[in-house]
This record gives structure tokens, C-alpha cells and sequence, in this order.
């Protein structure tokens, strides 16, 4: 289960509700909360979105040079420094999605990667595909018994499906974007 929390830092939540459950700092300070129980007073999602963290890393590439790549190659540095991405791993993720035509590359010194298309072209669900691959749901030994909560399987994963091939990261740098001129600080002192 994935949950947006913004309180809290540390690999460990201090909430008793959540235990077991670790957090991640992202990008922007964004904390996502991975696994538990259940967050008290909260409706929480119950779907398993699994996306690897080479996944995650390429959906963030592609949200950066969407972001702030305006027709000038964006060199791999500076995408490794803004979203927190170790720079030998990004340039493998780059490599990749350079193969899947999302990115091209540019050498010299002005060098660096630009997307191949609009950033309102390029939805999050091709991007999960390209990386992620078709991903079949794990066999598991109760496969062979019917299972009540097949169908409702179904739809979640069709409804997850609809969003992430109907988001593009034109809309997501937007809705970033707006995020951060909403935000407003909280002093306690």
C-alpha cells in the first residue's frame, strides 16, 4: 500500500498503526509509506501498485527533463542532483529509455538528454510498460481454487490502468507545478 505522508522522516514510521511500515523521502521532500497496517482515521488504498525502483527512477527522469528540459539537453548531473537518482544508474535508465525512443541524446560539452516528444505525448502508463514490462500476476498455490476477489482484482488493476495511460507528464508537471504555489509553510516556533 502506498500513502502520501508529509510529517514524517526516518526509514521508520512512529505511528503504532503503521507497523512495519517504512518511509521514503523523495524528491521535493515527499514522503511515501510503504506497507503497514493501516493509517488511523484515513482512507487508505488497498491496490499493490509494485513499481521497481528502476521504474520509479525512469518516471522521475522522464518528470525532469519534461520539467525543465525546454528544447536544451539537460545533462545527466543535473538530473541525478534534483531527483535524488545515484548518476550510474540514472545513465542506465537513460540508455534504456534512449532504446524505448522516449529520450535522445546530445554530446559535447552542451550536451545531455532531451525528450523525443511533447511532454503531453508521453503518458506515465508507456513509460511503466517500457521499463516494467507486462508484468503477469504471480502464479501462487491457491491459483488452481477459484478466488472470490478475482473480478474485483480485475478492475483495480483496469482503473490503474485508465490513469496512468490517460496521465501524461504534461499533466503531471502541471499539477506539480501547482503543488508547489499552493504550499504553504507552517512555522511552529
Amino acid at each position: 500500500m502506498i500513502s502520501r505522508r508529509t510529517k514524517w522522516s526516518g526509514a521508520r514510521s512512529s505511528n503504532p498503526s503503521d507497523r512495519g511500515a517504512r518511509t521514503r523521502t523523495k524528491a521535493g521532500g515527499e514522503i511515501l509509506r510503504i506497507g503497514g497496517n493501516r493509517t488511523a482515521g484515513k482512507v487508505q488504498s488497498v491496490s499493490n501498485v509494485n513499481i521497481s525502483v528502476k521504474g520509479q527512477y525512469a518516471l522521475h527522469a522522464i518528470f525532469d527533463l519534461a520539467m525543465y528540459g525546454t528544447g536544451e539537453p539537460v545533462r545527466i548531473a543535473d538530473i541525478a542532483k534534483r531527483q535524488k537518482i545515484p548518476q550510474k544508474f540514472l545513465e542506465l535508465i537513460l540508455a534504456g529509455l534512449k532504446q524505448g525512443r522516449f529520450v535522445e541524446s546530445r554530446r559535447g560539452a552542451e550536451g545531455g538528454y532531451l525528450l523525443t516528444r511533447p511532454p503531453d505525448a508521453i503518458t506515465v502508463g508507456e513509460v511503466l510498460r517500457f521499463v516494467e514490462g507486462n508484468r503477469e500476476p504471480r502464479p501462487s498455490s491457491r491459483a488452481q481454487q477459484p478466488d472470490a476477489f478475482a473480478e474485483v482484482w480485475r478492475t483495480v488493476d483496469e482503473a490503474v490502468s485508465r490513469v496512468v495511460d490517460h496521465t501524461s507528464f504534461a499533466e503531471v508537471v502541471r499539477s506539480w507545478r501547482e503543488g508547489l504555489t499552493r504550499y504553504v509553510e507552517n512555522w511552529d516556533i
